[in-house]
């Protein structure tokens, strides 16, 4: 199978982040919508959209988000994703797996009528689904790129063949660009995220890529 991953530093008239921020990076680039552009540690990446065992991961945890909403009424929260993070703070732009966020929040952002990128401090947590192009930017700089601009929780799934397993970080060291490891889980257990999700996460049909 061919993966086919980009980056660098082409000649813009700005900074790639600038404009990404803009949403014109696609149409400098002059890239196809079946390309992801991502700015990374000051430069943008190019990768194709995940594979499907990768989407379901992504809907699996949707829908546990989900279910725990009829539950557990103080569990109000929404799963996004599809969208972009804007990381002013460090002139990145990432584009999560997915992310969550309190009910009031993205009532807030709603009413704003403005159709713009998240921010971090909007945010409670983020989820990266590792793929052959994108797991070393997952592990390495996306995750220290989130703890830099504060994001409270990390949820990472790995589905390397030779890794494979989730892993929740949390309490970020912004300075160091660090987060706590809270707690580790094979494929086949299920996952808790602890309060204030409450959340349980059945990873049965995960598996690593082929």
């Amino acid at each position: 199978m061919l993966f086919v991953v980009a980056s660098g530093r082409w000649v813009l008239p700005e900074a790639p982040y600038a404009l990404w921020v803009r949403r014109q990076l696609d149409e400098h680039l002059r890239l196809p919508e079946v390309l992801r552009v991502e700015v990374i540690g000051g430069e943008f990446m190019v990768t194709p959209h995940p594979s499907y065992g990768h989407a379901a991961v992504v809907s699996d945890i949707q829908e546990a988000v989900f279910r725990a909403e009829f539950t557990r009424p103080t569990c109000r929260w929404l799963v996004v994703h599809g969208t972009g993070l804007d990381l002013a703070e460090i002139g990145d732009g990432y584009a999560p797996d997915l992310m969550i966020l309190a009910s009031e929040v993205e009532a807030a952002i709603t009413a704003e009528a403005k159709d713009r990128y998240l921010h971090p401090d909007e945010i409670t947590l983020v989820g990266e689904v590792t793929a052959p192009f994108s797991a070393h930017n997952d592990r390495r700089e996306k995750q220290r790129g989130y703890a830099r601009t504060g994001v409270p929780y990390y949820l990472l799934v790995d589905r390397d063949p030779g890794q494979p397993g989730v892993t929740l970080l949390g309490e970020p060291n912004k300075s160091a660009g660090t987060y706590e490891v809270l707690g580790e889980w094979l494929f086949g257990e299920t996952v808790r995220l602890p309060e204030p999700f409450g959340v349980e996460i059945s990873t049965d049909s995960w598996k690593p890529w082929e």
